[in-house]
Parts: C-alpha cells; structure tokens; sequence
C-alpha cells in the first residue's frame, strides 16, 4: 500500500486527561484546536478529524461553530476553511469514534497515541511510517489536551509514538503544533531520505 492511500483518522481527546495535578478532567473545546487542526488534518488528507467530549454542552458549542463556517456566512466567506472543516465530526467517547469509522472502514482502527513522555515499547516515527504502509488499517491517531491522555487510555493503545523533541528542554507544544509535526513525520514527504527528490504535482 502506498501511504498516500492509508486510512488514517485523527482524534482530539478531551477526557480522560490529566491536569497538571495529574488529576483526570475533562477539558474545554478552544475554537483554535477546531480550525488549525481540520487544516492540518486536510493539508495531510487525513480520512477525518474526531473531536471526543462527553458533555453536550461542549459539544453543542462544537456544532454551533461548524454550523456558521460549513452552512453559514462562514462558508461564503472563507470556502478554504469550510473544505477544512467538514472533515470534522463530534464524538461523545472514543468507543463512538472507533465504531464510527468501523461502519465507515469496515474494521475497527487501530490506535496511535502521543505524548510528551516517554512509555514502555513507545515507537519512532520511521517505524510507524512503516507499520502505516505494511500493516492494514485503518488506524486512529490520537491527541491529548491538557496535560495528556489517562495512563490507563495510553497503555490500551496498538502503538504508542515517542514524544516531540526540539533543541532544548523546554516541552510544552500546543497540541496544535503537535499535531502538525507528527502528521509530518507520518504523512509528509520523506526528505530525510537519501533517495527522496521532492516533485511537485
């Protein structure tokens, strides 16, 4: 299978997660996790982009604001971000997500997590790349707000990626940028690679 046809779905989880007294909450949506993240998601051609909340509160506010930019002025104005944005779907739990893409993929998806630390058989990005190519999908990513997924949720995971590492020991990216360097390193171009000469179609 060529990468570019891997089923690959995105989730942004904001319960089970730790605050930073490690103690399990649910976090709030932000308007910029739903903007930044669909473009990211439709930048990489992700197959879709699950927001996971199980209050409905939260998820009415989700609703409301795909609703102006997908069937609203938002969609007239900024048609980019309506392409954007119609890759995203609200789930109550990740057991909803999961079941969501079963009816769609035909399977249940195989689960990635990330995280800024470091678990037992965590994988490297190029070994994940691979296993994305070898093994059959379709396989949901998963992304943590606050101050990360449950252990408990991380440690059920098929795959546990290693943590995003910069240049000094400063390690608090947004879940945003987190989402677009990994979705780099496992969708993008391989210009690491010796042999990569990089075509633009």
């Amino acid at each position: 299978m060529d990468l570019k046809d891997v089923p690959l779905y995105i989730g942004l989880i904001h319960h089970p997660v730790y605050n930073k007294r490690m103690q399990v909450i649910a976090t709030s949506v932000t308007n910029l996790d739903l903007h930044d993240i669909s473009r990211t998601a439709t930048t990489y051609d992700v197959a879709g982009y699950f927001v996971i909340h199980p209050h409905q509160a939260q998820q009415r506010l989700v609703s409301e604001i795909l609703r102006y930019w997908i069937e609203g002025y938002g969609a007239e104005y900024n048609p980019d971000r309506k392409e954007a944005l119609e890759r995203l779907t609200v789930a109550s739990t990740l057991e909803d997500a999961k079941k969501m893409i079963e009816q769609k993929e035909g399977r249940l998806p195989k689960v990635i997590t990330t995280d800024a630390r470091i678990y037992p058989h965590s994988v490297g990005y190029r070994e994940m790349r691979k296993k994305l190519v070898q093994e059959e999908g379709p396989w949901l990513l998963l992304f943590g707000t606050g101050f990360g997924m449950e252990q408990e949720l991380m440690e059920s995971a098929d795959h546990i990626l290693y943590p995003i590492w910069g240049r000094g020991p400063y390690n608090h990216l947004s879940v945003r940028s987190a989402a677009a360097i990994i979705l780099d390193r496992l969708l993008g171009e391989s210009w690491y690679d010796e042999e990569f000469t990089p075509v633009k179609e």
